[in-house]
């Protein structure tokens, strides 16, 4: 690609760094270049635009949000605002190199260090450049979801790419983890470990125990990391979620509280310990860290008008409705109107007029609450279920039903059957209880009857659709597990082979391996599979 085609963003706040970036690119050839000054603007642009290169100084100043370079990384590629083949350089001086590069997990293309010249700037872009041009086909094969073909054209370029093999080995164990393949990716990251002992692939061989189980080796590991390296942030993260999963709310609450005293400005960390120190009773600490997320969000353009609702359900559960009721009067001043924010100030003033005994008005906003979730975009599923509960809890039955019915059927809904039915068998409700779990079987039985029709007629694609909708409403549910697994096999042989229906397969297969081992089913359903595999040359 020709530097003249390149479109550069400079992060700086520094209008004379910035004046010196313009004048070094346009030596460079390098002359399509914009300018953020803060991670705030940066955002606003990337929203709007790609770029295929981002030279983003580390120290952005205090700000409004307090982010670095880091942070502001971490949180364009977990918001999905940059691309794989976007190259971010980060200018650092020699003194923060030396702490950010072993502790960061999401490490950017580059670090360039301060002071450097036209010449240093253009050959690391120009290495990057080439290093972009070797990874764009498997980038692209990741953007369009084929994760198998791309772990196969991270093994062949390990191979044809010496150089980058350890950053093809990486991408190759993080496709491994994104497929469930655990064991794949522990392999992977053991045989780094040797040769690289870094501190991102001790983080990955803990992941790969953390989703194998294995949760005392991961406490070990993590706490053996964390004393070599104690600014990696992302390894408090995956700490405090091991102790979670241990039944050890506690201790992730103090590891959440450590991490945040060194890096206070990460508002997805000051969420989560906001929510583990409500669960555990700690209102203090939970308050603490949620006025920090509502000031540190207000300018951002992640805002959420969840963390009111977290805020205020917080401080109702401290008993001060005075500020309770002022985070409200925010959150309806502050932010733009909407569905979402209709419903979030609905549930906000639902619990403070639950607060002060005024069941009438708290019901009031619960059913205007349900009727603006309806057409909110991006709500928690804890929110929804949580407005469900506070629906049974003021006798509003239909709205309650209602919109567990809609939350188990939403596309991307984590909540089953199963789940939905036990939410309303806590709430005392086992009337309701029987009904919706006779309507979602209902539900299922018309699925598995449509798909079987479809398959009839010889529509193997819609069978299939339909067989994982019912699956996604009942995921343990042995009958459709192997329905499903036995249409997706039908449509490999006949239709030609899919990795991403392959693997479907393996996943379902995984599944019923896990709920029952031995079923007879089993391994006649795994034997088809590895036939179906020799038919179209697939290496098992």
């Amino acid at each position: 690609m020709p530097y003249s085609d390149l479109s550069v963003l400079i992060i700086d706040p520094n209008p004379s760094m910035r004046g010196n970036l313009h004048n070094m690119l346009t030596q460079a050839s390098i002359t399509k270049a914009e300018y953020a000054v803060n991670s705030a603007s940066a955002i606003k642009l990337l929203a709007k635009k790609p770029f295929d290169i981002i030279l983003c100084e580390y120290d952005l100043g205090s700000g409004t949000d307090g982010q670095d370079g880091q942070q502001l990384l971490e949180d364009l590629r977990h918001h999905k605002l940059i691309g794989l083949w976007t190259i971010f350089i980060m200018l650092t001086s020699e003194a923060v190199h030396s702490k950010v590069v072993s502790a960061a997990e999401l490490s950017p293309s580059d670090y360039i260090l301060k002071p450097f010249t036209v010449d240093v700037l253009s050959g690391r872009i120009a290495r990057a450049i080439e290093r972009r041009a070797i990874f764009l086909p498997t980038y692209q094969l990741l953007e369009k979801g084929k994760l198998r073909e791309a772990v196969a054209s991270c093994s062949e370029a390990e191979l044809r790419h010496p150089r980058l093999a350890a950053d093809f080995a990486r991408l190759r164990a993080e496709l491994h983890l994104e497929l469930g393949e655990w064991r794949e990716a522990e392999t992977i990251y053991t045989h780094m470990l040797q040769a690289r002992p870094m501190a991102w692939v001790h983080l990955g061989l803990a992941r790969t125990l953390f989703e194998q189980q294995r949760h005392e080796e991961v406490a070990q590991s993590l706490s053996e990391l964390l004393e070599q390296y104690p600014r990696f942030m992302a390894a408090y993260d995956l700490l405090a979620q091991n102790h979670e999963a241990m039944g050890q709310q506690l201790q992730a609450k103090k590891i959440l509280e450590d991490a945040v005293a060194i890096s206070p400005h990460m508002v997805r960390r000051l969420r989560r310990l906001g929510g583990m120190a409500f669960d555990t009773g700690d209102i203090g600490a939970a308050e603490r860290a949620y006025k920090q997320v509502v000031t540190k969000a207000k300018y951002s353009e992640f805002r959420d008008p969840e963390d009111h609702v977290n805020l205020v359900r917080t401080l109702v559960k401290k008993g001060d409705g005075p500020q309770a009721s002022g985070v409200l009067r925010d959150m309806e001043r502050s932010l733009r109107s909407g569905p979402n924010v209709e419903a979030c100030r609905a549930i906000s003033a639902a619990m403070l007029h639950e607060m002060t005994g005024n069941d009438i008005a708290a019901a009031s906003e619960l059913q205007q609450a349900a009727a603006a979730v309806q057409g909110a975009r991006g709500l928690s599923t804890q929110l929804k279920v949580g407005l469900v509960q506070s629906c049974l809890k003021n006798n509003l039955d239909d709205a309650a039903s209602e919109l567990m019915m809609k939350l188990v059927n939403e596309a991307d809904s984590e909540v089953t059957m199963e789940q939905a039915v036990d939410v309303f068998e806590k709430a005392g409700r086992h009337d309701l209880a029987q009904g919706l779990g006779q309507q979602l079987k209902n539900q299922v039985q018309e699925l598995l009857q449509e798909a079987a029709g479809k398959t009839e007629s010889g529509e193997l694609k819609g069978a299939v659709f339909m067989l994982r909708q019912a699956l996604r409403r009942t995921p343990g549910n042995l009958p459709v597990l192997f329905a499903s697994s036995e249409a997706v096999l039908r449509q490999l042989n006949m239709l030609g082979w899919e990795a991403t229906l392959a693997e479907q397969l393996q996943n379902h297969l995984h599944t019923i391996r896990k709920i029952d081992p031995k079923h007879p089913k089993l391994e006649s359903l795994r034997m088809q599979y590895e036939a179906t595999q020799h038919k179209y040359g697939i290496a098992t």
